[in-house]
């Protein structure tokens, strides 16, 4: 663009909305300045000045932009082109009709930009002048905050930095008797009601509620973007939100807002409930400790809790641990867990006594502790009891089978969630299964179970729950997501798109140094922990292919939850196993009796459909179709090794560099594929491809996708651990093949006759060795 255009382009931008509006002809504004038309090969210093052009014009002719795709260069993962759409793009909301026009610029090696695509046909009325916006650029700090005092600040981000005096409601200053002397003839709250601290506002609304009949909760704080201090605060009803049965969403509540004088005033108030009140509710029974659900305490609670920030919220967590699981259910699953002893010799259990009482509760029968012999690389502790009420704290380990199934590593009833609690199940497990230990473990990202896996699995990467993630950003950065598109769209883009360290690293820092986010403790502390949720860094390491966005499977499904009654625990246990057992031996009998389709007539195809099972095999054949389409160019040798760069054809963008070493067949993708699924990726069946490899190396079919990765094959002593466990694995072993040798003996006469006669000739053998 010439330096006349370009003034053309910045007096459009900061005119009035009223006047920017061009006339019929499309080419004159108001004031008689002409308008640049976006056209092919019209070219920019950046892609910033290009969406400011086309929201200049955009403004002009009547519609919104939205920032759109971008695309990445596979060499240095720079972007190299960007779209920017009409706002009415797509059909995720009502207000959308599916509008083609945009425009695509296309970075040029001269480093400008230029537009490459352009789409000017819109499927809807544009907006009449007075409903037109100025032309917005996104925001490149956070929006003013509003404040009635001038001080306070609210900014949609929570951090974890400690209270300042004045904001701290401090629950151990509280004692019962200093809340029931509060107790009688107390004033109604109002609009502009002051007090000297949070600490007064909050006892002062306890005594309320318990002259009215209600009880009430902590709710949400707000703090200032400035300092981290605590700028405003909410009391709830104990019945505000759905999250237990108790619960019915009850609107009632007090904000108070703190003042530059220091003093606090209630600015927003709520006093009709959906509920029924009590008389004289006594709000010392009622006490929400947010890590172990919903519970009433005795009316001496409060002496017992110390109110500490965890995970970005205020909880009340008792000072002496105390089990959450009822008595009854220790005598029910010790009965049970015996019984099964008696019937099963590798059935494993374990209780936790602390002081008499009972505490944290582990189990694995047989079938689970051999299962981690060829499935306990990757494994995941499913605690999703945490994410509501329950009644009873059931979490299990799993693992993914060979068909990519869950399959089940062990069981636990978790006293509290604390990290002696943690710890001490973690190291039943590795005692269930004779001290092995993971490659991986996927659970929750709590301070507790982070510190647990770190003591018990110091050499496990340790990758955060996918859900809790999103909780976490939810919680955090829930309102600068929805307030700032151009924040979320950089936000995302750094954690999804980041190819290398260093790309991450400069995206992340030029997120902190934008958005005035360098000193925010949760953004702190979520780039100390990136190796345990950025796909960048989880992707090296071995996840049995567990999605980086998703989760496995649940193994018990709606048979068992959390909300399980006690007297139909061991029968939903029971039938749970049952199903899931049943599905994978099915998966076994088709792997060994049907055959897949081949595709092509490469010799690696057929190597791997024998050696596969079936589900993995449609997973390694998917790759290696997909490798027809790619091509390879050597770009680098040094001795043995050489490196090419491996793209799709027509998809320049979609590259990968492979390195293969010729002495030792060695290869690697920087797709990591490999290192995270344990299946080779197109690009390296291309390479081989390449090099005439007409069988693949042992070391790339992993043993744990094979169809003799099933149970009842025990490989070696090793994988046993101690000799009377690897003798308790051989019993269920050679138990679970017999069940099926019988099962198959006994279908017809013939048969039978052929099996006892092979049962006969085997004793004779084994009579002969030593």
């Amino acid at each position: 663009m010439n330096r006349e255009e370009l003034g053309n382009i910045m007096t459009v931008r900061t005119r009035p909305a009223a006047l920017a509006v061009g006339r019929s002809n499309g080419h004159w504004d108001d004031d008689g300045q002409s308008r640049i038309e976006p056209h092919a090969g019209l070219e920019f210093d950046s892609a910033e000045e290009a969406q400011e052009f086309y929201n200049s014009y955009a403004t002009q002719v009547g519609f919104k932009v939205r920032i759109g795709q971008l695309y990445r260069s596979r060499v240095d993962g720079s972007v190299i082109s960007r779209r920017f759409v009409c706002s009415k793009e797509g059909f995720q909301t009502n207000s959308r009709t599916g509008c083609p026009a945009f425009i695509r610029v296309q970075k040029a090696d001269s480093g400008k930009w230029a537009i490459a695509n352009i789409k000017k046909e819109h499927n809807h009325e544009f907006e009449t002048s007075g409903e037109i916006c100025p032309p917005k650029i996104q925001k490149k700090s956070f929006p003013t905050p509003r404040s009635s005092s001038g001080g306070a600040s609210r900014t949609g981000i929570r951090t974890h930095d400690d209270d300042s005096p004045s904001g701290v409601v401090d629950m151990k200053r509280l004692k019962k008797e200093e809340m029931d002397g509060m107790i009688g003839p107390i004033g109604e709250p109002y609009k502009g009601l002051e007090f000297n601290s949070a600490n007064e506002a909050y006892k002062f609304y306890y005594a309320y509620a318990s002259n009215m009949g209600f009880r009430i909760r902590i709710g949400q704080l707000f703090r200032s973007k400035h300092d981290g201090s605590i700028t405003s605060r909410r009391f709830v009803c104990s019945k505000e939100g759905h999250q237990h049965p108790s619960r019915v969403g009850c609107g009632a509540y007090m904000r108070i807002q703190r003042q530059e004088s220091g003093r606090w005033v209630v600015d927003r108030l709520q006093k009709e409930h959906s509920h029924e009140v009590d008389a004289r509710a006594d709000n010392s029974r009622t006490v929400t400790v947010a890590s172990t659900g919903y519970r009433e305490e005795g009316s001496g609670v409060l002496e017992n809790l110390d109110l500490v920030e965890t995970n970005g919220g205020l909880s009340l967590v008792k000072r002496v641990r105390e089990s959450n699981i009822n008595g009854d259910w220790y005598s029910v699953l010790l009965e049970y867990f015996q019984s099964r002893q008696a019937e099963d010799t590798g059935f494993f259990y374990g209780v936790e006594m602390r002081e008499g009482k009972g505490m944290n509760m582990f189990w694995a029968d047989a079938r689970s502790r051999f299962s981690c012999t060829q499935f306990g690389d990757a494994i995941v502790f499913d605690t999703t009891y945490r994410r509501g009420s329950y009644l009873v704290p059931f979490a299990s380990f799993l693992g993914v089978n060979h068909h990519r199934q869950p399959v089940l590593l062990g069981c636990a009833l978790v006293a509290d969630e604390s990290e002696a609690s943690f710890t001490w199940i973690f190291q039943a497990w590795v005692r269930a299964m004779s001290g092995h230990r993971p490659v991986s473990i996927i659970a929750d990202q709590d301070r507790p179970i982070q510190n647990a896996i770190a003591q018990v699995f110091p050499a496990t990467h340790h990758r955060f729950s996918t859900w809790q993630i999103l909780a976490k950003e939810q919680e955090n950065l829930g309102a600068l997501l929805s307030m700032d598109a151009e924040f979320k769209y950089e936000y995302e883009t750094c954690i999804f798109q980041s190819q290398t360290a260093s790309e991450f690293d400069s995206a992340w820092n030029m997120l902190m140094n934008k958005y005035n986010l360098r000193e925010n403790v949760w953004f702190k502390e979520m780039y100390r922990m990136r190796k345990s949720w950025i796909p960048l860094h989880i992707k090296g390491t071995f996840f049995a292919g567990i999605p980086v966005d998703g989760g496995l499977k649940s193994y018990f499904s709606t048979l068992l939850t959390a909300q399980t009654p006690l007297n139909e625990f061991v029968a939903r246990y029971e039938k749970a196993l049952e199903q899931r057992r049943e599905e994978e031996k099915k998966e076994d009998f088709n792997s060994f009796n049907l055959q897949a389709v081949l595709h092509t007539k490469d010799p690696i195809e057929e190597q791997c459909r024998r050696l596969y099972t079936i589900t993995m095999f449609k997973v390694f054949q998917k790759e290696l179709l997909e490798c027809y389409s790619y091509v390879g160019i050597k770009i680098n040798v040094e001795g043995a090794i050489s490196r090419y760069l491996v793209q799709k054809c027509g998809n320049g963008d979609e590259r990968n560099t492979v390195a293969f070493n010729a002495s030792n067949l060695n290869i690697s993708c920087s797709c990591k594929m490999f290192e995270f699924e344990g299946v080779l990726c197109r690009h390296a069946l291309k390479v081989f491809q390449i090099m005439n490899i007409r069988e693949l190396p042992s070391r790339y079919i992993l043993h744990r996708w094979s169809k003799n990765a099933k149970y009842g094959i025990l490989r070696d002593a090793d994988s046993g651990g101690s000799g009377q466990d690897f003798k308790a694995l051989m019993l269920w072993s050679l138990r679970e093949e017999a069940q099926n040798y019988i099962e198959a003996g006994a279908a017809s006469l013939e048969r039978y006759k052929l099996a006892f006669e092979i049962m006969q000739e085997g004793r004779r053998n084994l009579c002969w060795q030593n």
